[in-house]
């Protein structure tokens, strides 16, 4: 399923919906279409860090490389 993030260009309300999904209205008018955000978690569980959504995946408190 692919999904599109509309924004209404009155208040600034957000819904993700499904792209096949007709345009959703806000405000009397339709919501205008915005690319989703990109992922900032690496693909890889190993290298996400979980207890903070928006910490980088490597923040260099590992071990040092000889």
């Amino acid at each position: 399923m692919t999904e599109a993030l509309y924004v209404c260009p009155e208040c600034g309300k957000e819904a993700i919906l499904a792209s096949s999904d007709p345009v959703p209205d806000c405000c009397g008018e339709k919501m205008k279409s915005r690319p989703l955000p990109f992922c900032r978690t690496a693909p890889n569980p190993e290298m996400a860090r979980s207890d903070r959504e928006d910490a980088p995946c490597d923040d260099g408190t590992g071990p040092r490389k000889s």
